[in-house]
């Protein structure tokens, strides 16, 4: 039986076979005349018979001939297999998987993966929209390779890289008193406004938001969902300022007077785990781009010595 540990031996038969001489053979496979005769008995002993009517190798045996088809299919089949290997290996095939907080797929991967697709068209992306508790669960149990959210609760699955902070905002309806202030939003301006909670705004550890969270009676982890209530005028929310770029004409975004109130964001990865090579292209070309990006949404950068850049 032939295994493709005898491919080597196949292609110089099937290179003699299509030639039909043994030195011409030898010349376009860099091999001497003597090797190439050699491999050429070795397979003969291999399959238990000759493959050539005469020394010549110009007119092949019905065994020969049957060796010759099977073989060009085998040696094609396993070149077409090293070629997508090698082309997963180049990150130019392969699935990836993200997942991501609705700001962030929202507002910075829409700019990021047409570069990236670019000279990947054959590479499968399925992108999750999902809460960071949600995104921490997909990269703790593996399906999703790489996500970005919110710093997560210390885990000894995962990993977390900041890449940015943004400080969060008040989101409220254009009809709301807030903006007649027509300065930053003190803690003191909210007292008697009903607070509607959120996926994000539930990490905001400030004493006197905890004490306005305290009384709160409804939470909406969708941001859509949460976007119509604002509109609805049913109260006011706290979102990051990337979650407040491009809010609907009747919902309005205002200035915390608390700038210490933010949110880190950055990339969430399985500990220990080697990424497949599309997510770690993926992985680099993000590092690469996020500058521009960050800077370009007037984000602010990580710094691990000052917190805020």
């Amino acid at each position: 039986m032939l295994f493709v540990s005898e491919n080597l031996n196949l292609r110089v038969f099937v290179t003699v076979a299509e030639i039909g001489n043994i030195k011409e053979a030898a010349e376009k496979i860099c091999r001497t005349a003597s090797a190439v005769s050699m491999t050429l008995k070795q397979l003969e002993q291999e399959v238990g018979g000759p493959l050539f009517e005469s020394d010549r190798k110009n007119n092949l045996t019905a065994l020969g001939a049957f060796v010759l088809q099977t073989g060009q299919t085998q040696i094609n089949n396993y070149d077409k297999a090293v070629a997508t290997i090698r082309a997963y290996a180049d990150n130019k095939i392969g699935h990836l998987t993200l997942a991501c907080v609705p700001s962030v797929a929202a507002n910075l991967i829409p700019s990021l993966l047409p570069d990236f697709i670019k000279d990947r068209p054959d590479v499968e992306i399925e992108l999750f929209d999902i809460d960071s508790r949600n995104v921490r669960l997909m990269i703790e149990s593996g399906q999703a390779d790489i996500g970005i959210a919110g710093e997560p609760k210390s885990s000894a699955l995962i990993k977390f890289q900041p890449l940015f902070y943004d400080r969060f905002k008040i989101i409220c309806n254009s009809t709301n008193p807030l903006i007649k202030l027509n300065r930053p939003i003190q803690w003191s301006d909210l007292t008697e406004k009903k607070l509607i909670l959120n996926g994000a705004s539930e990490k905001i550890s400030t004493p006197e938001y905890r004490v306005l969270s305290d009384t709160a009676s409804i939470t909406v982890r969708n941001v859509t969902s949460l976007l119509a209530l604002i509109n609805a005028s049913m109260g006011i929310t706290l979102l990051p300022a990337l979650a407040a770029i491009n809010l609907p004409e009747s919902v309005v975004a205002l200035e915390l007077e608390d700038i210490n109130v933010t949110r880190a964001v950055g990339l969430i990865e399985r500990h220990n785990t080697s990424r497949s090579p599309v997510a770690a292209a993926f992985h680099e070309f993000l590092l690469d781009a996020m500058p521009d990006l960050i800077g370009k949404l007037g984000l602010s950068f990580y710094n691990s010595q000052m917190h805020l850049s």
